[in-house]
């Protein structure tokens, strides 16, 4: 991103959006920004050093995130990067989860980059430039248990994004796969926790291991995501563990659940001899 360039970033209200927010604001970046949370957006807004352009808007109503689009076009007359952020996530089975809960997660993580990319795609077209980068997981790479909404949800940011590397070939515009591994964001504590298995068997007890386990800071993110735009990358890994596991998934497309369930049986055999 130059100076004077116009960022879109959905979700921008906390975690890897705000950070997000900050790192593009320091490159000089125009900014709009995009939240469900009025509150967590007012947070943002005071920290960047210019007053950007924000809206509250659920991502998952088609209607807000065209209105966005429009709002951007007609206070900037470009957008050079949208980053579909915006997220969230269930803990429960496959067998369990409620239609409803599976629904509210692909309405926000799928639905959400569908509406996003759809809405800022013809200015960017037009224009004949714009990075739209679409912000899946490594859950959208690997499958894990209690996970499996956020799964479906973030193998479809994927599939979609990448579909588009080939569709947006010499339009001048670039669709970017972003997959973060561990971020310590507020996601897992905000999400609806229905139910969990073992070491997972309840809210809290997921909260402080996804808090060991998860190393890379908002910042550290953001500032991944920009380096990989910088270089043209059309997926980003971000953190040791989510180029670990890609690499993992690779190795062993069909066996890597099995290599993950022994690996993490062996991690609680060592915190329960901790315990003793």
């Amino acid at each position: 991103m130059k100076p004077g360039q116009v960022a879109v970033v959905t979700g921008a209200g906390s975690g890897i959006g705000r950070a997000l927010a900050l790192a593009l604001d320091g490159r000089g970046a125009s900014l709009v920004l995009a939240d469900v949370s009025a509150e967590g957006l007012d947070e943002t807004a005071k920290l960047v050093s210019r007053p950007p352009k924000t809206r509250v808007v659920d991502v998952s109503q088609r209607a807000q995130v065209e209105a966005l689009a429009a709002f951007t076009k007609e206070s900037f007359g470009r957008v050079d990067l949208v980053v579909n952020n915006a997220g969230v996530t269930v803990h429960d089975t496959v067998e369990h989860v409620s239609y409803e809960d599976f629904e509210w997660v692909m309405g926000v993580n799928f639905w959400g980059v569908v509406y996003g990319t759809k809405a800022f795609l013809p200015l960017m077209k037009a224009q004949g430039s714009g990075i739209i980068a679409n912000v899946s997981s490594i859950f959208g790479i690997v499958g894990w248990p209690l996970q499996g909404v956020y799964n479906a949800s973030k193998f479809a940011v994927r599939g979609f994004t990448e579909v588009l590397w080939r569709e947006l070939k010499g339009t001048g515009v670039r669709a970017v796969s972003i997959h973060p591994g561990g971020i310590k964001t507020n996601i897992v504590r905000s999400m609806r926790f229905r139910r969990g298995l073992g070491p997972t068997a309840n809210h809290d007890t997921t909260v402080r291991l996804f808090d060991k386990m998860a190393r890379t800071t908002p910042a550290q993110c953001a500032a991944t995501i920009l380096k990989g735009l910088d270089k043209g990358e059309r997926r980003i890994l971000i953190g040791a563990d989510a180029v670990t596991l890609d690499r993992l998934q690779r190795a062993s497309p069909s066996g890597y659940p099995d290599a993950l369930e022994f690996f993490e049986k062996r991690v609680e055999a060592r915190r329960a001899k901790k315990r003793r």
